[in-house]
């Protein structure tokens, strides 16, 4: 898909990045030109996806990693670093959803695991990457946050408030980098149809009380989050720093 915007000669990292929203940014980058590598803890569906992103402008490279253990994203860096160079684009769109229910149900495991992957991983990975990227004079990072954490996901304690955190994480990042040419924003999808939210969306009842109530009666799209993505990873974002597209349908209005 032509856009006008090229990434050549960058190399970014995707977590999450073999289906979903992950893959749909990772096409979207590497359709620019960009270098990408793909990360999640299943190589299999890595090798699929880089598979079937073969025939685009950019390479696509899988590699497998756990993003809640900081040994493998070590690694991970280490590996797309030697592959690839150093990151200039993150997209911290890897995530886990657990403790869907009463919030008196939760336990420390299930805390534990989404701080883990939902907070953990983004600092951790924000600390391998960002002093390169000052070095070179700047890059951008995209977090993958979710209206849940604008307002409240009935029965999603847990995922509210760590996709709450990615936020104003982002936010902080941005003021402390800034001034190195280091972007940093955060896109908040509504409910996009996709593995990961099809708790939600193979719910009868509450998609039809979201195409009653949602201004855009529908559930959106991988490639509608990609689409900003791509902008948000390129320099016709170069003024745009700390800042969340919320990108919902008017769920949030």
């Amino acid at each position: 898909m032509a856009t006008g915007i090229s990434l050549a000669g960058k190399t970014a990292l995707v977590t999450g990045g073999g289906r979903g929203i992950g893959k749909a940014i990772a096409r979207r980058l590497a359709e620019a030109g960009a270098n990408v590598v793909i990360a999640s803890r299943k190589l299999e569906n890595l090798q699929a996806t880089a598979e079937e992103l073969s025939g685009l402008a950019g390479r696509v490279v899988p590699i497998a990693c756990h993003i809640g253990r900081l040994d493998q994203i070590e690694q991970l860096i280490r590996e797309t670093e030697s592959q690839l160079g150093p990151v200039d684009i993150l997209v911290n769109n890897g995530a886990t959803n657990l403790g869907q229910g009463p919030s008196l149900d939760v336990t420390d495991e299930m805390l534990d695991k989404m701080v883990d992957v939902n907070i953990k991983a983004a600092i951790r990975l924000v600390r391998l990457t960002v002093p390169k990227m000052i070095e070179r004079g700047g890059g951008s990072i995209i977090n993958i946050a979710s209206i849940a954490g604008i307002e409240p996901q009935p029965q999603g304690l847990l995922y509210s408030f760590t996709k709450a955190g990615l936020i104003m994480m982002t936010r902080s990042w941005a003021r402390e980098f800034g001034r190195h040419n280091v972007r940093f924003n955060a896109i908040a999808p509504g409910l996009i149809q996709t593995d990961f939210s099809e708790y939600f969306w193979k719910n009868e009842d509450y998609v039809r009380n979201l195409q009653a109530t949602q201004p855009i009666p529908r559930i959106g799209r991988p490639e509608e989050i990609g689409h900003a993505a791509l902008y948000l990873a390129s320099d016709e974002a170069s003024f745009v720093t700390g800042q969340v597209i919320v990108i919902d349908g008017g769920m949030t209005a």
